[in-house]
């Protein structure tokens, strides 16, 4: 059975829309896209009067290489919100298929499964925010073509095994594509389960230039999978979803001396974040900090709104999760440069200065 036989068979059979970047390339003189013959004004519009290469050759490369595997196995786009929306587009049939989540996460599953009128499938994690594979695979349906993993989990920070992935993995063979959502694995110990993709054709990765490598502003998502995964989706992306701004941060980014810098970042947050969670735990009100491998901390709070307040009265802007099932009390801190760090102790404790 391939992979493929879970999607959509209409998007299988359908014909990709052909852009004129795609039908040919090179050339020194282009009069085939209807673009401008002249550059805009500015240094920063240089290049932007052409249309972008639709999956950039040196961006595949570069990613290819950071994550470890080939570049069919790479689709590229608007972060990793971009990839969620296609994957839930191109294995949902509207009304009829779902997707399967473990709540608290990230929400943006449900909403392109709701924008797809697709169903929802919600298997709570665990007390402890672990995720519980016996209640998870006890509660799919036949409809259910999408199963959303993610590690270390957001809002909560906690890492998912690697042999719970593949234990879900092996048991979805043939049934639905597991999608681990690898948004904040540089912070964890435990690795990526990119290098399993060779041996799952239905387990694809998630992973993004937002976080670690201090891109949010460029919006550079990846999605890696099966080559025919890969080829499915790239009949359904738009044809240039990659700004050419966007796509020269990246590379530089990647480079030798922007690898190093977010080398050191990682270990700055990391380091910080050992340092906070004991130190918020000591604080007056604190009622517990979460475990995290991510780059911020659940905190729970005697009274998390107050908390917030106290903090934005500050200048100091969390995220509030207390909408989140089993958070109801708690705060998302990231974690942030020293100096930052050091202020939202002080504030917490009580300093107003």
């Amino acid at each position: 059975m391939s992979v493929l036989d879970l999607a959509r068979p209409e998007l299988r059979a359908m014909q990709p829309y052909s852009s004129a970047r795609m039908e040919a390339s090179g050339g020194a003189i282009l009069l085939n896209a209807n673009e401008s013959a002249w550059a805009p004004a500015g240094e920063a519009g240089r290049g932007c009067n052409r249309y972008p290469d639709p999956q950039p050759a040196a961006l595949l490369r570069a990613l290819a290489a950071l994550y470890g595997v080939r570049e069919e196995q790479l689709l590229v786009g608007r972060g990793s919100d971009e990839a969620i929306d296609l994957l839930v587009r191109a294995f949902c049939r509207a009304g009829r298929d779902a997707i399967a989540i473990q709540p608290p996460t990230f929400g943006m599953y449900s909403v392109c499964a709701r924008i797809q009128d697709a169903g929802i499938v919600e298997v709570p994690l665990a007390a402890d925010f672990t995720v519980d594979a016996d209640a998870l695979l006890a509660a799919l349906t036949p409809a259910v073509k999408l199963v959303f993993v993610c590690t270390p989990n957001n809002p909560t920070g906690q890492p998912v095994p690697r042999a719970t992935i593949e234990r879900l993995a092996r048991e979805l063979a043939g049934r639905a594509l597991l999608v681990v959502d690898e948004a904040y694995v540089e912070f964890a110990d435990g690795g990526s389960v990119a290098g399993l993709i060779d041996t799952y054709d239905n387990l694809a990765v998630l992973r993004t230039l937002s976080k670690a490598w201090a891109l949010a502003g460029a919006r550079i998502g990846t999605l890696l999978a099966h080559a025919e995964v890969i080829a499915l989706l790239r009949k359904i992306i738009p044809p240039y979803p990659l700004p050419l701004p966007c796509v020269t941060a990246a590379l530089e980014g990647l480079s030798a001396q922007g690898q190093a810098e977010a080398a050191e970042h990682i270990r700055i947050v990391r380091a910080e974040r050992a340092r906070m969670t004991p130190a918020l735990a000591a604080l007056p009100g604190v009622r517990e900090v979460l475990p995290s491998q991510a780059n911020f901390l659940a905190v729970r709070f005697d009274d998390a709104g107050a908390a917030y307040q106290r903090l934005f009265a500050a200048g100091i802007v969390v995220r509030d999760v207390r909408r989140y099932p089993n958070l109801g009390d708690a705060l998302r801190i990231t974690i942030g440069t020293p100096a930052e760090n050091a202020r939202v102790l002080d504030v917490l404790n009580g300093d107003r200065a």
